[in-house]
């Protein structure tokens, strides 16, 4: 089995090397290649990807055209040899057992379409919000946990996942939202699992000039617009729903999905003053009706309401990733 690196890189200069070095010190790997896409930087990027290709055969390095994340990948794909498909960013720090426990964790389940692992965000201090995905993200491990999931945000951390090849079908598309959400969301819908190496495999950087802090895809109203779209398609096909949120989130996950030609049949609130949201009932949890009757949908921002909600649905003897799902 050979593994294909695909590291995008633009005007990186500062970070690149380091990021190379990490890969270039695995330990117990199976064979693997480094392709770098030089995504049209302008800095000294392209000169140290040159200089690390000559200095290592295992290093390629392709020139894109400076059209975005998405065209680079997709690019650098074409390129790849391997049987996996290794993400990674330049400006990342990678554990030196990564390839290898990755790679053991895919070969051993076929279900497997891509792997991650646990991540540690850097440098401290992390703003609260950055904190709190933190830890979802890291107790987000399971292939369950991660299909029940994929509505709150992408269960892997891209420069994390190492993908089988054959569940890239289609590679990388340019939407309008989040590239690796996305992917993640159509491997899932074909039939893929999900799961992480549960150890700390990458340090995750976080920087003001970040793409997913300054490109548009990335924006909520973006996520909202993914999230609607992949909830059409799957679990709410041909199937009533409810959403238990009647504040801003829910009812902007309401609005999205109309667009879709969805209404749920009633809102769910712990607020007992709401009345009606978007043209529909409020009712409280006394209201549930049975297990079945139709999919919960559940759209609360709120720090801590996701174990609030969780905890009442199952108490009604609501299971999660049949009953209800978190979509926020």
């Amino acid at each position: 089995m050979r593994i294909s690196v695909l590291l995008p890189a633009k005007d990186a200069s500062a970070t690149v090397d380091q990021a190379l070095s990490g890969l270039l010190a695995q330990r117990g790997a199976p064979p693997f290649e480094i392709v770098c896409v030089d995504d049209g930087s302008v800095d000294a990027t392209g000169a140290l990807l040159a200089d690390a290709a000559r200095a290592d055969p295992r290093i390629r390095v392709l020139r894109g055209e400076g059209r975005g994340l998405v065209a680079a990948l997709n690019l650098g794909l074409s390129h790849c040899r391997g049987e996996l498909i290794a993400r990674m960013d330049a400006d990342d720090l990678v554990h030196p057992d990564r390839l290898r426990l990755q790679a053991e964790l895919l070969w051993s389940r076929k279900s497997l379409g891509a792997v991650g692992s646990l991540v540690r965000c850097f440098p401290e201090p992390l703003t609260p919000g950055l904190r709190r995905f933190e830890t979802w993200l890291n107790q987000t491990v399971t292939a369950e946990q991660c299909r029940n999931g994929r509505f709150v945000e992408a269960p892997l951390v891209h420069p994390s996942a190492t993908f089988r090849r054959e569940a890239l079908d289609g590679g990388w598309q340019d939407l309008g939202w989040a590239e690796d959400w996305d992917l993640q969301l159509r491997m899932l819908e074909s039939g893929w699992e999900l799961a992480k190496v549960p150890e700390v495999l990458l340090d995750w950087r976080d920087w003001p000039g970040r793409l997913t802090r300054t490109g548009t895809a990335y924006r909520e109203e973006a996520m909202f617009r993914l999230r609607a779209h992949h909830l059409a398609r799957g679990p709410l096909r041909g199937r009533p729903f409810d959403i238990w949120g009647a504040g801003p989130t829910g009812k902007r996950l309401a609005r999205e999905l109309e667009a879709h030609g969805l209404r749920p049949e009633s809102f769910y609130d712990v607020s007992p003053r709401k009345r009606v949201a978007r043209g529909r009932p409020v009712r409280t949890a006394a209201d549930l009706p049975s297990p079945g009757a139709s999919l919960t949908v559940c759209a609360v921002g709120a720090p801590g309401a996701r174990e609030e909600i969780r905890a009442v649905l199952a108490s009604r003897a609501y299971r999660e990733g049949e009953h209800f799902l978190f979509a926020a």
